[in-house]
């Protein structure tokens, strides 16, 4: 079960492991993109490469839902970022259903792991999968593998090496199921911490904060949905909306304004300063236009001196 990229390694690897589920569950086709034309999730995709059929439900509680899935009489339920299962779901194979998780839980439970994660600046994560209960990302884990993060690691390069080290999770988990060697642990939730989505008003940087914990904000929210600032150019009647994507903690040219949010432009890096020092943009995407790196930014503005943040 499951829905976007991060899932398909997981499934492609069942397959050449010899574990082809005999059902794929995925969510409906929807529109997608400009043209808003109907396009399959990532995971059907890859299951009709496989040859494999898929269901589609509208909805999970749906009684019909279930009693197609007791019909091929599953003995496991691998998920993989997919929806919330409700229990008269999950409860349905008969050894157990079991979800991957983008974080070495108990820490960062919720839908956002990765990118929480990379927001506190942490230089390990991993994953985990776990056997499902009611309560969302609290059952007990089954196995955890880690990976080290670096300190300009953006949240897509942790995104694919999770999705590729998950995959070989989700593989060893099936096996252990099947063979009856499973030693669950209980998660301590006094060790626990929270991953919530990210919302609009989340990813907005906020330049008084020290020029870490601005550079960790952005290369956490990319290249997806993209950190934002506001920008007013000069002659512009209102402020447009910046993305940031790409930053490396720098120092202020002398002279430049020490203003939060003040742009510098020197020997043709874009440098803004912090709460406590600056970062260098290197790469940016002006509001309905392409990203692009700060030199093909500044052959078309000039934005020296000029302060980020204020109403968008």
């Amino acid at each position: 079960m499951g829905t976007p990229d991060f899932a398909v390694p997981s499934l492609d690897a069942l397959v050449a492991a010899g574990l082809a589920p005999v059902a794929v569950v995925t969510v409906p086709d929807k529109p997608a993109g400009r043209g808003q034309k109907v396009r399959a999730s990532a995971v059907k995709r890859a299951a009709e490469r496989h040859g494999l059929p898929t269901l589609q439900p509208a909805s999970l509680r749906d009684p019909g839902f279930a009693d197609d899935l007791r019909a091929l009489a599953p003995d496991v339920f691998a998920v993989v970022a997919f929806r919330i299962l409700p229990p008269e779901v999950f409860e349905l194979p008969a050894l157990g259903a079991f979800n991957l998780h983008g974080s070495l839980l108990p820490a960062y439970r919720g839908a956002a792991p990765i990118p929480r994660a990379l927001m506190d600046g942490v230089d390990e994560t991993g994953v985990t999968t776990f056997f499902l209960q009611r309560t969302v990302d609290t059952g007990a884990v089954i196995l955890q593998r880690r990976i080290a993060v670096g300190p300009d690691d953006t949240a897509g390069d942790v995104h694919d090496r999770l999705a590729e080290v998950g995959a070989q999770a989700v593989v060893e988990t099936v096996r252990r199921i099947a063979a009856g060697d499973v030693q669950a642990r209980p998660q301590d939730d006094a060790q626990a911490s929270a991953a919530p989505k990210i919302f609009r008003d989340d990813a907005r940087i906020d330049w008084a904060r020290p020029a870490r914990d601005v550079h960790n904000h952005v290369r956490a929210l990319s290249p997806f949905p993209g950190a934002w600032t506001e920008w007013q150019p000069d002659g512009a009647e209102r402020a447009e909306t910046l993305k940031v994507l790409l930053t490396s903690p720098a120092d202020l040219p002398a002279g430049a304004g020490r203003q939060p949010g003040a742009v510098a432009v020197a020997d043709g890096r874009l440098v803004v300063a912090c709460g406590e020092g600056a970062v260098a943009v290197l790469e940016l995407q002006r509001q309905g236009k392409r990203r692009m790196d700060a030199a093909d930014f500044l052959n078309g503005a000039d934005p020296d001196g000029d302060v980020l943040g204020g109403p968008a």
